[in-house]
């Protein structure tokens, strides 16, 4: 086996311990392993040449996210930020563990790392790459029950900064998506 093929082995595992579950065509799957499998095909998709380092970072991009649980940060967007900063801190240190574990060198896992935090968004390619999966992920499979948890003005405020993130390839791929009537609905408001 490749150290690419190891790493997504103990990126699976790690991430098949989440506590919450997903029914999704009649499969159940631990929640953050069928997000990072979902992220991974996006990535794909957007980019048929990824390299070794982005497809690494997607498939660990939330690695562990059930372990540092919202609720013990303030409520509001300070709270709420800080949750996000240190998440993407802990991710990237995690996946930055396992490739060390597998056998990547130093320079691969900085770079993975970057991936994982977002440096450097809308000028570095992969990282647009990831952001623009990121929210197609979030837009084909979190997407419709959100909106029975927002008020309408809340959701177009979210749909709104979802395509703020992506760029052309990720918008073009968004629109090309099925939504329910609601969804429809709504993104063109948003959109519109």
């Amino acid at each position: 086996m490749t150290k690419l093929e190891d790493a997504f082995i103990y990126f699976d595992e790690y991430n098949k311990q989440a506590p919450e579950h997903i029914t999704w065509n009649g499969e159940v799957y631990p929640s953050e392993y069928f997000y990072a499998l979902k992220l991974y095909e996006w990535v794909k998709k957007l980019d048929a040449n990824a390299g070794e380092c982005l497809l690494l970072a997607s498939r660990s991009q939330h690695i562990g996210r059930w372990e540092i649980a919202r609720s013990s940060y303030p409520e509001g967007r300070v709270g709420y930020l800080k949750w996000r900063s240190d998440l993407s801190k802990f991710h990237a240190q995690k996946a930055a563990e396992i490739l060390q574990t597998v056998g990547y060198g130093q320079s691969d896992i900085d770079r993975v790392k970057e991936i994982i935090q977002k440096q450097k968004l809308k000028a570095d390619q992969e990282v647009q790459t990831m952001e623009n999966a990121l929210c197609l992920v979030f837009l084909e499979f979190q997407y419709d029950d959100l909106i029975s948890k927002l008020s309408e003005e809340k959701m177009i405020d979210v749909l709104r900064k979802t395509w703020n993130k992506m760029s052309e390839p990720g918008r073009n791929a968004a629109l090309s998506m099925q939504y329910s009537d609601n969804g429809k609905a709504l993104l063109s408001k948003a959109l519109g």
